[in-house]
């Protein structure tokens, strides 16, 4: 690259940084609006939720148009190509992140109205708090190169874990006593997975971080990990049958 090339390619990348910073933003604020919506039974900002993940999908678009045409035009090699793959893969991270938080929306209105027992209540406002914490880590070792910060948010990412598990066993315990109905206990069960989804698309944030910085791909070593990892599942639900998909999909759209 030519003097006046490599100054017009950082300023390409900056202003996809500060892109993938503002989707962060609004992925992370879509989570916490989102449970608000849920434990206030408020359907209109569910709605209005849904309607403003238009917004992040537009602007996970053009990081995506901006990365190709610099790939295209630029043909960057080494750490600056890793710098633009690495923001194609965290758009689409953040992108699926914003979907989740409509998914908990759209969970909130199919179990409307049942009441929330108070430990579900407080749990959900725990996974929701954690969640957008390890989003906000996420996008911070972005922006700051920090490898050290991404390689902690594995770790970081358990406790939001252990909330999962905590949240599965109680709701358990609520459907069994009849505190809750079938329909309603279903929805709850992939709210609790959309919430620990999130956490894993910040953790592989992180990892896409990693990459960018070392060059090293760290998820390689956690195949094998996460394909055993124990999860709690629909069916230890008592008499649930339902054909609504546990990862967010288009069961839950």
């Amino acid at each position: 690259m030519t003097e006046q090339t490599r100054k017009s390619f950082h300023a390409e990348i900056d202003e996809i940084n500060d892109l993938i910073v503002q989707l962060a933003a609004r992925a992370g604020d879509a989570v916490a609006r989102a449970t608000d919506a849920l434990l206030r039974y408020d359907l209109v900002e569910a709605q209005k939720i849904i309607d403003d993940d238009e917004h992040i999908d537009v602007t996970a678009i053009e990081v995506e148009e901006k990365c190709q045409s610099l790939l295209a035009l630029q043909q960057p090699m080494a750490g600056d190509l890793r710098q633009i793959l690495a923001a194609m893969w965290i758009t689409a991270e953040l992108e699926r992140t914003g979907g989740l938080a409509c998914n908990i929306c759209k969970g909130a209105r199919r179990m409307f109205p049942a009441e929330l027992p108070p430990r579900l209540r407080g749990l959900i406002a725990e996974m929701s708090e954690e969640a957008i914490r390890l989003i906000r880590l996420s996008v911070d070792s972005y922006s700051e190169r920090d490898a050290g910060l991404a390689s902690a948010l594995d770790d970081i990412d358990d406790r939001l874990d252990s909330l999962h598990r905590t949240f599965v066993r109680n709701l358990l315990e609520v459907s069994r006593a009849k505190d809750v109905d079938v329909q309603p206990s279903v929805q709850l069960a992939l709210i609790a997975r959309y919430y620990e989804r999130i956490g894993d698309h910040a953790v592989n944030v992180s990892d896409r971080v990693r990459y960018m910085v070392s060059g090293v791909m760290p998820w390689r070593g956690k195949i094998s990990r996460h394909a055993t990892r124990e999860q709690p599942v629909l069916e230890d639900l008592p008499s649930l049958s339902t054909d609504v998909s546990p990862d967010g999909g288009d069961g839950a759209g």
